[in-house]
């Protein structure tokens, strides 16, 4: 009996790790990994904001950049948007950018309608239409995250959801303001 529940329970979470590594389809994503290394230029990205204003990495040279892939059907990434609303309020007027790169394949209209029901409005928010932004990034699922330096380096790559107004990630990134 104790074998039975324990293989059960590995079933379950394998099954709630892999969750996150689909689409919102169900589809398992088939990404290739991409050129996305610590300690390297992290490659340059065009994503549009929800006007559809684009955005490139290689335009913010000089702030530290907050680069989060995620998902509105995505559990763990709803979790840890209300630190990232925090972190993006206390970063307002400092050398840092967010963006919040949505890899939903319902469009602006049903991030938009997610943002507005869940009190969210304030995420800085990007769309992946055709996922190439994740694809060179090599994402393998959401929420990811990468911090990219004021000179363009991939610092730190977080994989899963991260309390990002915690006291040790704000010191993090504010260092890398210096």
């Amino acid at each position: 009996m104790k074998r039975v529940f324990l293989l059960c329970t590995a079933v379950i979470m394998a099954l709630s790790l892999s969750a996150c590594t689909r689409n919102e389809s169900g589809k398992s994503s088939s990404r290739p990994v991409g050129a996305a290394i610590e300690k390297s230029p992290a490659p340059d990205l065009t994503v549009t904001d929800l006007k559809g204003a684009p955005v490139s990495l290689s335009s913010l040279k000089g702030t530290v950049v907050l680069l989060n892939f995620w998902a509105t059907w995505c559990p763990p990434c709803r979790e840890e948007i209300p630190s990232m609303i925090k972190l993006a309020g206390a970063m307002a007027g400092k050398p840092f950018r967010m963006l919040a790169v949505s890899i939903d394949e319902g469009g602006v209209g049903a991030v938009e309608a997610y943002l507005k029901e869940s009190g969210s409005a304030a995420l800085p928010v990007y769309m992946d239409k055709e996922n190439s932004a994740a694809r060179t990034y090599g994402i393998t699922g959401v929420p990811e995250t990468f911090i990219i330096d004021k000179s363009g380096i991939l610092v730190k790559k977080v994989i899963g959801p991260m309390d990002w107004n915690s006291p040790e990630a704000v010191s993090f990134l504010e260092g890398l303001m210096k």
